[in-house]
């Protein structure tokens, strides 16, 4: 828990590192919905990250990093209060690259709350029940605001890209907003 001269660090995780993605699209709206005097939000954008497929020697439990990529990735989660995971649903599941990344590690996730965001053409739900699962064997907080994302192609132009992201998700508005003041409350305290 937080004192309330601090305010609570979110880091909003963009989950896929396609090249036509659009996670970052949809990871910025989010970042700007929640938007508001309470939070410290930050977007962790792994196609940035670039982390291996998990390389280290030892189970991430045992805290023993050997690689500098895990200790930087180690300092970074570590800095954060809780996390928004903004992904798409691949096939009826998470994409490679937010598994590996959460895999890396394990005390850094601990007791921190998440909401979890899956994109997909019926919200991303197989997804996001997979990755419910991974939380909480990750001993996480699952947040109750974790609004399914419906996607359509009449979002889309000719590129693949949203049109106009503000009206393709005009309902997911409010329980987005709500989901900040859920994470002030938990974690302002």
């Amino acid at each position: 828990m937080k004192t309330n001269d601090k305010k609570p660090n979110i880091g909003i995780i963009i989950g896929s590192n396609r090249p036509s993605r659009i996670g970052r699209t949809v990871a910025e709206w989010v970042l700007k919905e929640m938007r508001n005097n309470g939070l410290n939000l930050n977007l962790i954008d792994l196609a940035e990250i670039n982390l291996p497929f998990l390389d280290e020697p030892e189970i991430p439990a045992h805290h023993n990093y050997q690689n500098q990529h895990t200790k930087s990735w180690s300092e970074t989660i570590s800095a954060y209060d809780g996390f928004v995971l903004v992904f798409p649903q691949y096939n009826w599941g998470y994409p490679a690259v937010l598994k590996n990344a959460m895999d890396y590690l394990y005390d850094e996730w601990a007791n921190k709350p998440v909401s979890i965001m899956c994109y997909g053409g019926h919200g991303g739900f197989q997804a996001s029940l997979g990755m419910k699962l991974v939380t909480q064997g990750l001993n996480m907080y699952n947040m109750s605001i974790n609004p399914p994302l419906n996607i359509d192609e009449q979002f889309f132009d000719e590129y693949g890209q949203f049109k106009d992201i503000d009206a393709a998700f005009a309902r997911y508005r409010q329980p987005i907003q709500a989901l900040s003041s859920e994470f002030i409350d938990l974690l302002s305290k």
